[in-house]
């Protein structure tokens, strides 16, 4: 699986997930940050997709966002929902992160 697909998929599961949190809670900063994180990575992807420059370190910048945002409510409150998103943010930043890494090399 290409890096543009893992980072589509992400951003689908982000965004959807903000906005569905938006429907059943009314929570307005579901949907913010789910919606602007779900594209990051889906401008990541494009980016990446088309062999444009930034496209790594935007899905990478979502994934650090998700991460700094879920880690701390996952170990805080134990729930399924941040624990779900730091498990979606730690995927990111291993496969974002490898990418960015070798490119600097």
């Amino acid at each position: 699986m290409g890096l543009e697909t893992i980072a589509y998929i992400l951003g689908a599961l982000t965004a959807g997930g903000g906005i569905t949190g938006y429907v059943r809670t009314r929570s307005v900063p579901s949907i913010v940050a789910g919606v602007t994180v779900g594209t990051l990575y889906g401008l990541g992807g494009y980016r990446l997709s088309n062999r444009e420059p930034y496209g790594v370190e935007l899905a990478l910048l979502a994934s650090v966002v998700l991460a700094g945002s879920s880690i701390p409510r996952a170990i805080r409150t134990t729930k399924p929902l941040p624990i779900g998103l730091s498990l979606l943010a730690s995927y990111g930043l291993f496969n974002f992160g490898m990418a960015w890494q070798n490119r600097v090399r």
